[in-house]
């Protein structure tokens, strides 16, 4: 989307130059194996979703509750390039929405690549890639259970669009990935990745070696398709068991209960976060 992640102007800044499960067709096993001895079970949502840039204040959220057009909401739990001001987004707030019947999928937006252009505040470089993994995946793992999100949930590493096509660029990225995942996966945290079909997601399913990335893929494609499987553009038995979700429109403006957002629109059949 234009503005959520990152600001509009270093979002688009990036489009400019933008130009797996670990085992495949085993999302939920690959979560399951690796790390931990006991995982809780995967919460899963199959459905609407949005995300937007700022968490909705609870009375939106319970306009929007009224029509359970959407049941699930995406929020920016932390990353130093997380492009909006959060002050709705705590423990409390999580709480009661949950209490409302919404499910919610945390998002990190961590270090970039070294090939973007874009001033982002957090950058990785192929000599700090796997340190910066591991860093921000200890932070995530804090913003995520500081706000009721519980061992079991998954966490979405947000990577916007990159020239994969540089391969020193994408092998840090990759290698960036694999720390961030990895350490998820030592807290008992579900791996997920936000990205694009063109750059960020397609590094993480066309991957030669499949070692700690994702089990959980969060693709955009702005197609209008409420769909995780018609448009899906990889191999049929990649991130099977419910470990798919689609972007697919954008800076959607709409009112729900007398309040107007504007957001992304998500079709969901992936993990939500365990609260409660």
């Amino acid at each position: 989307m234009a503005e959520h992640r990152q600001s509009k102007k270093r979002r688009y800044i990036t489009w400019a130059v933008a130009g797996a499960a670990v085992l495949a067709g085993a999302g939920i096993a690959a979560q399951t194996s690796m790390a931990a001895t006991t995982w809780p079970a995967q919460k899963t949502y199959t459905g609407r979703a949005f995300d937007t840039c700022t968490a909705p204040s609870l009375s939106a959220m319970k306009g929007w509750r009224t029509d359970k057009y959407y049941g699930a909401a995406a929020v920016y739990v932390g990353g130093k390039n997380r492009g909006c001001n959060q002050p709705n987004l705590t423990a409390s707030w999580v709480k009661s929405v949950s209490s409302l019947g919404w499910k919610l999928i945390p998002i990190y937006v961590g270090a970039q690549p070294p090939c973007q252009t874009s001033s982002n505040p957090e950058k990785l470089t192929a000599s700090t890639a796997t340190s910066l993994g591991t860093t921000d995946a200890k932070d995530a793992v804090a913003k995520a259970s500081a706000l009721g999100m519980k061992t079991g949930s998954p966490i979405y590493l947000d990577m916007e669009p990159y020239d994969t096509t540089d391969k020193s660029c994408n092998d840090a990225v990759l290698a960036y990935v694999r720390a961030f995942d990895k350490e998820l996966r030592a807290k008992t945290y579900r791996a997920g990745f936000y990205g694009f079909t063109s750059s960020s997601a397609k590094a993480i399913a066309t991957a030669s070696n499949k070692t700690d990335l994702p089990g959980n893929l969060w693709y955009a494609l702005w197609d209008g398709k409420e769909t995780t499987t018609t448009d899906w553009p990889w191999g049929s038995t990649q991130f099977t068991d419910h470990s798919r979700g689609h972007q697919y429109k954008v800076n959607s403006k709409e009112t729900r209960g007398g309040y107007t957002l504007t957001v992304d629109r998500d079709w969901w059949d992936a993990p939500v976060a365990i609260t409660g």
